[in-house]
């Protein structure tokens, strides 16, 4: 019979609550405050270097744009540095488990050490110049987690606590990522090459399970961007052979038609109940607004399903779309998914009117239609009902 505690509430609940869904859930936050929004500015800068030209003297005008994407790309370069990202991983988890100050300020120091610990040429280290491979989101996210649960248990108990809180919340967390950061890289790199492996050889099946997995991983009330910026990353993907990191782009490609589908997905379908602000806060925000809904009447979730196992192998066979990083974890969430995308795939040697082309058939105009047909013809058979899917 599973423990509870004096609420009433299950140990395996409490677990699931501030691990999976707290922590996890605040960690992706970390994670659009730095990388992400460092990965839009970088876009940013690269759109603006566009317009210079590639060589003669600079007009006035010109040198002011110069001097402007310098400076996005320096913004970029900081805000994706590894050290401010697993810092900022860090301080987001302890905000979400509700750390004391000290405990939380010192997260910033146990995220960035999980982050950067990994596994270089010549043996184990935290300097990211001498680690080939980081442990990167989920090494700070072990780090901050222990660093947390350890320093708030000293935390109050001393006269001291303004020493004692940091050094026990860092040097436990830091601890915890030195010695994890290794073989927590190697596993993700080995992941990332099944995936990628998987994907360029079997692209059908890959391309469904990836796209429908990643789509209930986003509507479900845990991080799906936290998961893609693990298993993505473009610091893996450079390590990767060529049909490895080709294949591991196609699946983050595939996750991110998911990622669109359930927000779409969900928007069109319920549009009868929750109208216009349902269709944006659904299709531009989360469709995790459905999760209560979901609970009740599991149903629901057949119409975005089904359309991310249809389009999920369209995306990895006959309309290719490739992505990297927490962008294939985002969807249409300010669409940050399609931006990723077309950073990647310009990248790529793609032109602009074949993946505005992709984007809008693949991320937006295909999902709805089969999300709509889907729900419709289940409401005609009974198995969705009137207010199945209307928002609180």
């Amino acid at each position: 019979m599973e423990k509870t505690n004096e609420k009433g509430k299950g140990f395996g609940s409490r677990f699931v609550k501030r691990y999976l869904i707290d922590a996890l859930g605040s960690m992706a936050k970390g994670l659009f405050a730095t990388l992400l929004v460092g990965t839009i500015i970088g876009a940013v800068a690269m759109l603006l270097g566009m317009l210079l030209p590639a060589e003669g003297e600079l007009s006035f005008l010109q040198k002011a744009l110069a001097a402007i994407v310098a400076f996005l790309n320096a913004v970029a370069a900081v805000a994706k540095n590894n050290y401010v990202v697993g810092a900022a991983i860090g301080i987001a988890i302890a905000q979400g488990m509700k750390a004391s100050p000290l405990v939380l300020f010192s997260a910033a120091v146990t995220g960035a050490l999980g982050y950067c610990a990994g596994v270089g040429d010549k043996a184990i280290g935290f300097v990211a110049s001498e680690v080939s491979i980081t442990a990167g989101p989920i090494g700070a996210y072990f780090a901050a987690i222990v660093g947390v649960e350890l320093g708030q248990l000293v935390a109050g108990k001393t006269k001291v606590d303004i020493l004692v809180v940091p050094l026990v919340s860092i040097l436990t967390g830091g601890l915890v990522g030195y010695l994890l950061g290794a073989p927590l890289a190697l596993f993700i790199k080995w992941l990332a090459h099944v995936i990628g492996l998987a994907t360029a050889l079997v692209p059908v099946p890959m391309g469904i399970i990836v796209s429908v997995l990643v789509g209930w991983i986003l509507t479900a009330p845990i991080s799906s961007a936290a998961i893609c910026a693990m298993i993505f990353s473009d610091a893996i993907i450079s390590t990767l052979e060529a049909d490895a990191a080709r294949g591991l782009m196609l699946a983050a490609g595939a996750a991110t038609v998911g990622c669109c589908c359930q927000m779409v997905g969900f928007a069109v379908a319920s549009f009868r109940e929750n109208r216009w602000g349902g269709l944006v806060s659904q299709g531009i925000g989360t469709s995790m607004l459905q999760v209560p809904n979901i609970v009740r009447h599991p149903a629901i979730i057949i119409p975005p399903t089904l359309a991310a196992a249809i389009l999920g192998p369209i995306s990895t066979t006959l309309l290719p779309m490739f992505n990297t990083g927490i962008n294939a974890g985002m969807g249409t969430c300010g669409f940050v998914g399609q931006i990723g995308t077309y950073i990647t795939m310009l990248g790529m040697g793609e032109s602009w009117w074949m993946i505005t082309i992709k984007v809008l058939l693949l991320h937006i105009v295909l999902p709805a239609l089969i999300a709509l047909g889907a729900s419709e013809l289940m409401r005609r058979l009974g198995w969705i009902k009137k207010n199945d899917m209307l928002l609180e």
